[in-house]
């Protein structure tokens, strides 16, 4: 059987590329998009290639980027714009192929395994879409072509702006494993400070490392591990769904930067559960079942269930048993990707058994409260949210973005 051939391809500098090429003025300049451009103390969120060059970094202070680069333009993010270019390479990457999955607003795998005979093969279709990419919308694309999704994402991040990468069995061993084993997907600074203990360095030592050993230390994370440095990574790329059965509802988000703190987990997981919890009351069911996907910028990913003491659709009660679960399994590397998701469904027209017991009535009264909540904002557009979430650099555009959906994981 011969290999897949799997294409990742990344938007180079996504959110800053996006404004220089919409704003001709910016060509040229470095340039970062920030949280907060009038405060002093507003985060870096994004840089084009030009600061990039000058040292500028994602997550420092505007006035820390502005010593390294006195002339920087500073810009808040514009969300509607970004994901008008996400759809328009979604669609372009469907050209392809109908097995896109993606990764975030700026990256997506393609499996191009069966449109050889059309389109030639991985490195000259990767050539074809970086080009297009270009012409089609202003912006640069890197691409890393491989036989598997781990070693597709590490060639598109080996060689930037605008570069076709490719790791093939051939070749593997002698491009990627001189790596230290952190850029490789699923290992965090913490796992890779673990490994580091036991001496594994880098790629190359940690598809040699004794197996007993990893999954004694990491579990069955560990075999995973060792198995893709080797190259032995046969997880499919899945095809993009427009629909789906109505068994669970969820809400997820790839955030614009990393959580890293409890704080913040908690405001993003109490973002996500109203998400839910409006959709839920606006089909008319009522879940017992909470689940939380978590995902790190290396794709290691894990996901989680657990039964609500009442079915409900409180948002409060959605995301307090959210965020017990998210803390019981973080083991405190950044989070990139989030999802709540609640399933077991019974519909709000069956008849509802009463009782006396405290989390019974405290339910009904926090549903009552968002039903409540609902009512005002659907007359009068939106007009109540939570405090906590105001301000927050690492969250989209606070509305219910069904548009985004193809891009939430």
């Amino acid at each position: 059987m011969k290999d897949r051939v799997i294409l990742h391809c990344d938007l180079n500098n996504f959110y800053a590329s996006a404004e220089c090429v919409s704003h001709e003025e910016w060509k040229g300049v470095p340039l970062a998009v920030c949280g907060d451009p009038n405060a002093r103390h507003g985060v870096v969120l994004a840089k084009n290639e030009i600061a990039k060059k000058a040292g500028i970094k994602t997550g420092e202070t505007i006035w820390q980027a502005r010593l390294k680069a006195p002339g920087l333009v500073v810009v808040p993010p514009h969300f509607d714009l970004y994901m008008s270019y996400s759809k328009q390479m979604f669609a372009l990457y469907n050209d392809y192929t109908d097995r896109v999955e993606p990764f975030g607003a700026d990256e997506c795998w393609l499996d191009v395994t069966g449109s050889r005979n059309l389109f030639g093969d991985g490195e000259q279709i990767a050539d074809a879409i970086r080009e297009r990419v270009k012409k089609e919308s202003g912006l640069t694309c890197s691409v890393g072509v491989s036989f598997n999704k781990v070693f597709a994402k590490l060639g598109s991040d080996l060689k930037k702006p605008d570069a076709t990468t490719v790791i093939s069995r051939d070749n593997f061993k002698q491009r990627i494993w001189c790596l230290k084993a952190d850029e490789m997907l699923m290992i965090g600074r913490r796992t890779y400070e673990k490994l580091v203990k036991l001496n594994i360095v880098t790629i190359g030592d940690l598809a040699v490392a004794d197996e007993k050993v990893l999954k004694d230390t990491f579990g069955i994370n560990g075999v995973k591990m060792k198995r893709y440095a080797c190259g032995d990574d046969d997880e499919p790329v899945r095809e993009a769904v427009k629909h789906r059965e109505m068994k669970s509802i969820g809400h997820g988000m790839t955030t614009i930067r990393d959580i890293e703190t409890e704080e913040e987990a908690r405001d993003l997981i109490f973002y996500l559960s109203e998400r839910v919890a409006a959709r839920m009351r606006k089909n008319g069911v009522r879940g017992s079942l909470v689940s939380v996907g978590m995902r790190d910028s290396k794709l290691f990913s894990i996901v989680r269930q657990r039964s609500m003491p009442v079915p409900t659709y409180s948002s409060d009660e959605i995301a307090k048993s959210a965020l017990s679960l998210f803390l019981d399994n973080w083991n405190g590397d950044p989070m990139r990707t989030v999802t709540v998701a609640v399933s077991k469904f019974e519909d709000t027209d069956e008849p509802k058994q009463l009782s006396f017991f405290d989390d019974s009535v405290r339910n009904d009264k926090l549903e009552k409260l968002d039903e409540t909540l609902d009512k005002l904002n659907n007359k009068y557009g939106n007009i109540v949210h939570r405090a906590n979430l105001l301000g927050k650099d690492f969250l989209y555009d606070k509305s219910d973005a069904e548009d985004f959906l193809p891009f939430q994981r």
